[in-house]
């Protein structure tokens, strides 16, 4: 038999979703093959260390927040740093710090594989504003906004809100970075606007105001490179106003329906609008492309891509990709298996050039 890859399972990290990463790499651990991967818990704790000594989940679970060691180069904890490298790394943090293209290039600059999408289509699909620009650019259908920065609201709120007004209520206040529906809220009052864009400002600077539609929500999940794969589409069937973080994780009212019956062509609409939207930003690996559906007219529109989606028990990404015939397992050894693959790519590029003259000494 082969030597099994080590797999540096990386987890936790700065971002609001925190609490969610750690339970996504416990699912993620549970599940890799043992006879292939020898996995290596690596949690990142709120406060950027990465905690790899004894029990990396127990560790961040009880909110621990190690001594960084003495190296500045180096987030390792103290007594850590003679770690080694592990084969590929699997990337398990969502949001701020995992799904924006920071950890990507620390992982570039220390020469190993991981999986995923790399630095510039992660920090473009991670800012929502940033992917609807791209996708507006491309021609893909996405629903009335309002961008705008800290900067500009200080400067001249009342233009904003004339704007904003503009879309007709209700409207959704979100973050631009944020996932997990942290910091978003619906409003449908003029009155509210403006405290729900302090609200969402507590957690980045750059904000979305989106028009409210009457729609169901469709999601498909996205494996591969420059020719993905795309699942069959699911619908989540939402208990209250919305898809909040108190319902996915914690109350659990809401549920899915995969596949869900759509009329005519509606579905391979939605996945071909998926794999072209995938494309527009570089993407690779893995991604959860979010639709709405509207309801009367059934007009597509474009909402959100997670290019490091859950990873639990009750996640969509993998129960997606189960309904189209990829079990858990499998999609988890795809994921690494197409790490290696664009590594091996890479690895390949031609990195320096010598113009043969010291016209620069």
């Amino acid at each position: 038999m082969s030597q099994r890859l080590t797999v540096g399972l990386l987890f936790g990290g700065e971002s609001p979703e925190h609490e969610v990463s750690i339970v996504s790499a416990r699912s993620i651990a549970k599940h890799l093959d043992p006879a292939r991967y020898d996995v290596k818990p690596m949690g990142i704790a709120r406060n950027g260390v990465w905690t790899v000594l004894g029990d990396p989940f127990a560790r961040l679970s009880a909110a621990e927040t190690p001594e960084r060691g003495r190296c500045p180069f180096l987030p390792l904890e103290a007594g850590a740093e003679e770690t080694p490298l592990p084969d590929v790394f699997f990337n398990a943090i969502h949001g701020a710090g995992g799904e924006d293209g920071q950890l990507q290039g620390y992982l570039e600059a220390l020469n190993r594989p991981y999986t995923g999408a790399g630095l510039l289509a992660m920090a473009a699909g991670m800012d929502k504003w940033i992917t609807k620009r791209i996708w507006e650019s491309e021609g893909l259908p996405i629903g009335p906004y309002v961008g705008l920065t800290e900067e500009g609201w200080r400067k001249d709120p009342e233009s904003i809100l004339r704007s904003i007004r503009a879309l007709g209520l209700p409207v959704f206040v979100k973050p631009a970075n944020t996932g997990s529906s942290i910091g978003i809220q619906k409003i449908k009052s003029l009155e509210a606007l403006a405290d729900a864009i302090e609200d969402a400002l507590h957690f980045d600077r750059r904000i979305l105001v989106e028009k409210g539609l009457d729609i169901r929500e469709i999601e498909v999940a996205i494996l591969g490179g420059d020719d993905p794969f795309v699942s069959v589409p699911g619908e989540i069937l939402v208990a209250g106003e919305f898809y909040d973080f108190q319902d996915k994780y914690l109350d659990g009212k809401s549920s899915c329906q995969i596949p869900v019956d759509l009329p005519g062509s509606l579905a391979s609409r939605i996945q071909g609008y998926a794999r072209a939207a995938f494309r527009s930003l570089d993407a690779y690996g893995m991604a959860r492309m979010d639709f709405f559906l509207e309801r009367g007219t059934n007009r597509i529109y474009l909402n959100e891509i997670n290019m490091i989606p859950g990873f639990t028990s009750i996640s969509m990404y993998p129960k997606l990709m189960e309904a189209s015939g990829i079990p858990y397992g499998e999609l988890l050894t795809r994921l690494i298996d197409l790490a290696q693959a664009r590594h091996h790519q890479m690895a390949g590029k031609q990195k320096t050039f010598q113009s043969g003259s010291d016209w620069y000494a």
